[in-house]
């Protein structure tokens, strides 16, 4: 049952363990295993916590905080975390909030409207905020993002 659990995916010792106890399989057996499957390295929690901060960072467009609360989900926490999440700058963070932040403008509002503005503003630092970018991120990049898109106007659209 753990090797199909890790064919599909790899898999933390976490979410093996919690597996093994839904199968109803006893406590001593589900180590005992789960052990061995370590030592052979088929269970890796750095590996696993380093893969996935790289691929939802990626994929997702997450920051580190959301990241870090889903390998806390994924029972990985404390050192482990901390050195998967390393390899997300915090220049990385900000290219990502950017990007993210570019493909969710919507085009068809007037940013001249300063009410159509402001609303568009916080939908986009809410977007951020849900993909685990702080605050403060959040308003830089969309107010970097406004301000160009109103700089590449026309004046006359003004």
């Amino acid at each position: 049952m753990v090797l199909r659990q890790l064919t599909n995916s790899p898999k933390s010792r976490h979410q093996l363990a919690v597996k093994l106890a839904e199968k109803d399989i006893p406590e001593d057996v589900a180590l005992a295993v789960l052990d061995r499957f370590e030592e052979v390295q088929l269970v890796d929690d750095a590996e696993f916590a380093r893969l996935w901060v790289a691929s939802r960072s990626r994929s997702k467009s997450l920051a580190r905080g959301a990241l870090k609360r889903e390998l806390a989900e994924k029972g990985i926490s404390g050192d482990l975390a901390a050195e998967a999440l390393e390899q997300v700058s915090d220049e990385d963070e900000l290219v990502a909030a950017r990007a993210l932040a570019r493909r969710k403008l919507q085009s068809s509002v007037d940013l001249t409207d300063r009410a159509a503005r402001d609303k568009q503003a916080r939908r986009l630092v809410s977007m951020l905020a849900r993909k685990g970018y702080s605050p403060s991120v959040g308003y830089r990049v969309v107010n970097d993002l406004i301000g160009d898109v109103l700089e590449q106007q026309p004046e006359d659209a003004w």
